[in-house]
């Protein structure tokens, strides 16, 4: 066959193709329309020259990652998840294995005009629930550094703060929306303190968030630590090691939280667990009780828990069982 004619042939065939996708064909994930029609109809034509058959690429979703870090940066950083995201983002893969790790920077001014730190709340908000509704298996960590971390800290809120209107702020998260997020990561969150004196309220993390929260504070640290007179202490997090110490306890909730996804192990001896039906997600911290826990010291991460406190003993062997007496011989 000469060449024009090989590639009205393939012409035809794409042709082909078209009238069948104009009665409605649907691929995975678009449907085909005239523009991809041409597009099919120039692919054949020019895969002609190449090879006599190409497969025609379709595209697919993005899978969502095992976790995610949804990280706000402190003032005056550039956009993305700034110097303190970046190290935890980079040590926190490093402690997962083969799990995936997404990252999501919050899109806020970050400026020393504070009270835009509202748009990153709203944006913060808007990702968290978009999340959840799409990649419900997501396991999602909040983090942020200094102006970030209030970001987060008021995204975890229960209630909108004493003081503000709800007009202006966004709305609380859904409740059941905590059982997507794995853990809560803060650095340098403004102190009571700091708040007061730019005339912001306090920072009050949700009750369904604070097992699952540790908020780290460089001793001397003039922005989080309400005795602090040092700002250069704040700027310090990776060197000081607490970005590490986040990255020990966010590590230990997603492992904690993939476990309790996960099948049980079959019993020793035993065969394993059959198929079980789909439940609701499982809520990823310890029931909250109705006394606050106390705050967290500098440089403590404090307990986790869903791990037990110390290995269970196994019952030991069950006595043995007398046999019983004879009976007489019937008459």
């Amino acid at each position: 066959m000469s060449k024009p004619q090989f590639v009205g042939a393939a012409i035809d065939d794409a042709r082909h193709l078209a009238r069948r996708a104009l009665g409605g064909a649907v691929c995975q994930h678009w449907t085909v329309r005239p523009r991809h029609i041409a597009e099919l109809i120039g692919a054949a034509a020019a895969a002609a020259f190449v090879i006599p058959i190409v497969p025609v690429p379709f595209a697919h979703a993005a899978g969502c990652p095992d976790a995610e870090v949804v990280f706000a940066r402190g003032t005056t950083e550039a956009p993305g998840v700034g110097p303190t995201g970046e190290a935890f983002v980079d040590a926190l893969r490093t402690q997962v294995g083969a799990k995936s790790v997404g990252v999501y920077a919050v899109d806020y001014p970050a400026t020393t005009d504070f009270p835009t730190a509202v748009e990153g709340i709203a944006d913060a908000r808007t990702h968290v629930l978009s999340t959840a509704a799409n990649c419900p298996h997501t396991k999602m960590v909040l983090g942020g550094f200094s102006q970030g971390a209030a970001v987060m800290g008021f995204v975890t809120a229960n209630a909108v703060p004493d003081g503000v209107s709800p007009a202006d702020v966004p709305a609380p998260m859904p409740p059941d929306v905590a059982n997507h997020i794995a853990a809560v990561a803060l650095f340098g969150k403004p102190s009571t303190r700091f708040m007061n004196a730019i005339n912001d309220p306090p920072i009050t993390i949700g009750s369904q968030y604070l097992a699952k929260t540790i908020d780290l504070c460089v001793d001397n640290d003039l922005v989080c630590d309400s005795s602090g007179r040092s700002f250069s202490a704040h700027n310090q997090y990776v060197e000081t090691g607490m970005v590490d110490q986040g990255v020990a306890f966010v590590a230990n909730q997603l492992q904690a939280s993939w476990a309790a996804d996960g099948a049980a192990p079959p019993p020793a001896g035993g065969s394993a667990p059959g198929p079980q039906p789909p439940s609701a997600p499982l809520p990823l911290s310890a029931p909250v009780t109705a006394a606050a826990p106390p705050a967290l010291a500098a440089g403590s991460a404090g307990p986790i828990s869903h791990l037990p406190s110390a290995p269970l003993t196994p019952p030991g062997p069950a006595a043995p069982i007398a046999p019983p007496p004879p009976t007489a011989p019937l008459a």
